[in-house]
C-alpha cells in the first residue's frame, strides 16, 4: 500500500478513526497496531506476511531464550542473524550470486548455466530485517529486556508507518513507547500535519516532477547524448531521490505523531554537508548509526588504530552498497564513498579548503559534485551504463543544444531550479536574517497558509505517480 495512493487515504481515515477508542489498553492497542500493520503490509501480497512473521517469531524466541538462559545467549544471537541475514540472501541476493557463479564457469569455458531462481523480492524486507536484528542485538549487549508479549513485538517490529521504507527505530527506542498511552497533544497533531504534508510535497509534486525525466534519459538506448545534459540529469536525479525518500521519512513520522510516537529525524539537509563525514551523519541517518553501530564498532571501529580503521570503514560501506542491491554498480558506488572519505581523512581536505576565500561554499560544492558523480552508480541499470554516462559527462566537447532545449521546456526543470534555490537558501543560512526574524513573529498565520498551499500544490500539480525509490531495497 503506497502513502501516495486513495487506498492509504481510506486506510489511514479508518485507522484514526478506531485509533483513540482501542489504544486506551496495552493488548487491544499492541492487536490493533499488528492487525492494522498486517493489513497495511500485506495489501501488495498477503504471502509476504509469512516471512516477516517467520523473522519476527526467529528473533521474539531469540530474544526470550536470551532472557532466560543468559549463559548460552551467543548461540540464540547466531541463530537471529543466520534467519535474517538468511532470508535476505534467498530473496535479494540469491540470484546474484547465481548470475556471478554463472560468469565464473563461463570464464572456465563451461557453457551450461545455473538457473535463476526468479523469486519476488518482498517489500522492505532489508528494512525489517534490520529493524530486527537490532532487538536481538541489544539483547544481547544488555542494552534492552525482552519482551514477553509476542504482541508487543510485532507492534514493533511491523509498525506500519516505518515499514517498508524506515526510518529504522531501535527496539529500545519504540518498544518503551509502545507500553504508555500518553495524550496526544496539540503540538504532536500540528508538527505531524507539518510533517505529512511537506512529504507528500516533496514526493508528489518534487520527485515526481522529476522522475520521467530522469527514467526517460536512463531508458533510453544512447547515453552519449551531451554532457550538460547529464550533469542536468544527475542533479535532477540528487534530489529526485533525496525527495523521494526523506519525504516517505517525513510521512512516517508525521503519522507517528499522530499516534502518539516520535520516530527519529532520517534527513538533515545532507546537500549543504562540507564534508563528506558530514554528508552520511545527515542522509538516511537511522541506516548510518544503524551500520556504525553494529558493524563498524562490532568489527573494532577505531581502536585498534588508523589502519583499521579504514579498513572497517571500508567493509561497513561496501555491505551498505550491497544492502541497497544486489549488483555491482551499487558496490561501486559504496566503494566510491569509502574512497572518499579515506582521502577525507587522510589528506583533511575539507579543512583545508575552508580556510580558502569562500572556502566553505566551495567545499560544500565540491562535496556535493562528487556525490552527484557516485549517484551515476547508484542509478544506472548496469556498471557498463554508468561507465557510457560517467564518459559523456567528461566530454564536455559534446553539446546538444537541441536537448538542452528540450529539458528547459520540461517542468522538471523548473522544479530543479526552484529546490536549488532552496538549497542556496539553507546553505548561506538565510534563516538567520533579520527578515526571517520579522516572518517568525507572523509564524502561526503564515504556516496555516503555506499548509494550504503545499495541499492544493499536491492536488493540483502532483507529478505522474509512481513507488518510492526505496521500495525496491
Amino acid at each position: 500500500m503506497l502513502f501516495n495512493s486513495p487506498i492509504f487515504l481510506i486506510f489511514a481515515a479508518l485507522f484514526f478513526i478506531g485509533w483513540p477508542l482501542l489504544r486506551r489498553r496495552r493488548n487491544i492497542r499492541w492487536m490493533y497496531l499488528v492487525f492494522a500493520s498486517f493489513v497495511f503490509y500485506g495489501w501488495w501480497d498477503w504471502r509476504f506476511l509469512f516471512l516477516i512473521l517467520g523473522s519476527g517469531f526467529i528473533d521474539f524466541f531469540a530474544g526470550l531464550a536470551m532472557g532466560r538462559f543468559p549463559n548460552h545467549k551467543k548461540i540464540a544471537l547466531v541463530l537471529s542473524i543466520i534467519g535474517n541475514l538468511g532470508s535476505l540472501a534467498v530473496f535479494k541476493y540469491l540470484d546474484f550470486g547465481i548470475a556471478n557463479l554463472n560468469s565464473l564457469l563461463h570464464l572456465f569455458g563451461v557453457t551450461s548455466s545455473v538457473p535463476a531462481a526468479g523469486l519476488i523480492l518482498p517489500v522492505g524486507i532489508s528494512f525489517y530485517t534490520f529493524q530486527s536484528m537490532s532487538y536481538t542485538i541489544d539483547i544481547y549487549r544488555g542494552q534492552l529486556k525482552p519482551t514477553h508479549n509476542v504482541f508487543h513485538f510485532f507492534a514493533y517490529l511491523a509498525l506500519f508507518p516505518q515499514l517498508v521504507a524506515g526510518p529504522i527505530v531501535r527496539a529500545r527506542d519504540l518498544l518503551p513507547q509502545l507500553k504508555t498511552c500518553n495524550p496526544i497533544t496539540e503540538s504532536q497533531r500540528y508538527e505531524g500535519l507539518k510533517l505529512i504534508v511537506a512529504g507528500f510535497f516533496k514526493k508528489v509534486v518534487i520527485a515526481d516532477t522529476l522522475a520521467p525525466a530522469v527514467n526517460a534519459a536512463f531508458d533510453a538506448g544512447d547515453p552519449q547524448v551531451s554532457a550538460a545534459y547529464w550533469w542536468v540529469i544527475m542533479f535532477m536525479f540528487a534530489y529526485q531521490i533525496y525527495c523521494d525518500f526523506s519525504g516517505y521519512s517525513d510521512i512516517a513520522r508525521g503519522l507517528g505523531k499522530w499516534m502518539g510516537y516520535e520516530f527519529p529525524v532520517n534527513f538533515d539537509h545532507p546537500y549543504i554537508a562540507s564534508s563528506f563525514r558530514e554528508f552520511w551523519q545527515r542522509w538516511h541517518i537511522s541506516l548510518s548509526t544503524w551500520f556504525r553501530d553494529y558493524v563498524y564498532i562490532s568489527l573494532g571501529g577505531s581502536k585498534k588504530g588508523i589502519y583499521h580503521a579504514h579498513a572497517f570503514m571500508w567493509i561497513t560501506m561496501l555491505v551498505s552498497g550491497l544492502w541497497h542491491g544486489a549488483a555491482w554498480h551499487f558496490i561501486v558506488w559504496a566503494a566510491l564513498h569509502s574512497l572518499y572519505l579515506s582521502l577525507e581523512r587522510i589528506t583533511h581536505w575539507p579543512e583545508k579548503m575552508k580556510r580558502l576565500p569562500l572556502g566553505k561554499h566551495l567545499t560544500t560544492l565540491t562535496v556535493f559534485l562528487l556525490t552527484t558523480i557516485a549517484w551515476v552508480f547508484f542509478r544506472a541499470d548496469s556498471f557498463g551504463q554508468a561507465l557510457a554516462i560517467l564518459k559523456t559527462m567528461f566530454t564536455f566537447t559534446q553539446f546538444n543544444s537541441g536537448i538542452i532545449d528540450k529539458l528547459i521546456d520540461n517542468n522538471a526543470v523548473n522544479v530543479l531550479l526552484l529546490i536549488l534555490g532552496r538549497q542556496l537558501y539553507f546553505h548561506f543560512e538565510l534563516e538567520k536574517s533579520r527578515w526571517t526574524n520579522l516572518q517568525f513573529k507572523l509564524r502561526p498565520q503564515l504556516e496555516m497558509i503555506v499548509i494550504a498551499l503545499l495541499i492544493l500544490t499536491c492536488v493540483y500539480m502532483r507529478g505522474p505517480g509512481s513507488a518510492f525509490i526505496y521500495f525496491q531495497f
